[in-house]
């Protein structure tokens, strides 16, 4: 069952869409890019920064600005309390 499960990961992923994945050292300009990006094309943001999925966690985190979450939807940002678990692998399952 897991292995379909991934196969099912994989095939969502490879879909007709184009998946765009900005990735480099901090303070690189990724999320600025980021949102001139999706502003181009009409897309979505995925966040897959380990502290930005927590509300509590302003400070440090470089999360994107009230404006850029109202403009551009965002995934994985503000969505869990500090609390709450989240892994590597729930990531995967959510993603």
């Amino acid at each position: 069952m897991l292995i379909t499960d991934q196969g099912e990961t994989v095939h969502r992923a490879t879909s007709d869409q184009a998946v765009h994945v900005i990735l480099g050292p901090t303070a690189s300009g990724k999320s600025a890019l980021s949102l001139a990006l999706a502003k181009k094309i009409g897309a979505e943001i995925i966040s897959a920064d380990s502290r930005q999925i927590y509300r509590e966690l302003d400070i440090g985190s470089a999360k994107p600005s009230p404006e850029s979450l109202r403009d551009i939807k965002h995934h994985f940002i503000n969505e869990k309390n500090i609390g709450e678990p989240f892994t590597a692998g729930d990531f995967a399952i959510e993603a």
